[in-house]
């Protein structure tokens, strides 16, 4: 059975059917080509690949270059899924031209299908210049790891009076400006939905509740994989982790053992051919 191209179209008219959009992380061809299968909506080939994929502590080391090469690895694995690629720190926050030159970069070389980058007042120039570039954007509000120094550390946003209008406000200017539509992360479910219900764009969230218009998750998390940290909003849907490690221990004994390889893992050749050597 063929199944429809998941589409920034496709984005626009799940909100207007209250069909929950689901998003996940990828970050290599083998996992996104399983997610695709899967039938995920949308990948997001997330900077979060600086902590789960290349063992940094955020995601403020991450380049361009490593947002390209993995993008590139999840667009050769995606078919159905909408691709999305994050627009990493320093990549749009120089300058406007910089900024649509990086998201043409993920486009052309990267083969994303959007992009994805942080912020709202304070990037809304950066924004509307990529868009009117033919490029989409998916904003990101709430807690924005790349001003993860900014914040004082992983919190959540919106939590006052003040901060909670600030966040509204953002979320409409960007979607004035363009966008398909919001990632809302750790923002209080009450406000989330609040944002959700004013907006005509649909909203992913990740610790945003279970109001918004759909949710993602990294995948490592996902498959209990990443045991570094567990944020509060992680649901574990598998212990791969532990099935990997399990796996590898089994190998290894096999190894010393020499259980492994055995016969039927083995090649054979002629004998009178071996006994010519």
């Amino acid at each position: 059975m063929t199944v429809d191209k998941f589409t920034i179209q496709s984005f626009k008219s799940a909100k207007a059917k209250r069909q929950p959009i689901s998003m996940l992380t990828a970050y290599d061809y083998t996992t996104a080509t399983l997610l695709d299968e899967a039938g995920v909506d949308s990948i997001l080939v997330g900077d979060s690949l600086g902590m789960t994929m290349l063992g940094y502590d955020n995601t403020l080391r991450v380049t361009m270059e490593d947002m390209l090469h993995h993008t590139r690895a999840v667009a050769r694995g995606t078919r159905r899924a909408l691709l999305i690629s994050d627009m990493p720190f320093l990549s749009y926050h120089v300058s406007v031209e910089e900024s649509v030159r990086n998201a043409g970069r993920f486009i052309q070389e990267g083969m994303a299908e959007a992009v994805k980058l942080e912020g709202g007042a304070d990037v809304i120039e950066k924004i509307r210049a990529i868009i009117k570039a033919q490029i989409p954007v998916l904003g990101h509000l709430g807690l924005t790891p790349q001003s993860l120094n900014m914040f004082g550390g992983f919190k959540v946003q919106g939590k006052d009076l003040e901060a909670a209008r600030r966040l509204i406000d953002d979320a409409l200017l960007i979607q004035d400006a363009g966008v398909f539509g919001i990632v809302l992360e750790c923002v209080p479910d009450p406000l989330a939905q609040v944002i959700s219900q004013k907006l005509e764009v649909p909203t992913i969230g990740i610790g945003a509740g279970p109001h918004c218009d759909g949710q993602v998750l990294v995948i490592q998390d996902l498959a209990g994989m990443f045991r570094k940290l567990k944020p509060k909003f992680v649901k574990t849907y598998a212990t791969l982790g532990d099935n990997m490690v399990a796996a590898a221990k089994s190998y290894i004994d096999e190894v010393r053992t020499g259980q492994f390889p055995g016969p039927e893992h083995s090649f054979q050749m002629d004998a009178d051919l071996l006994s010519k050597l």
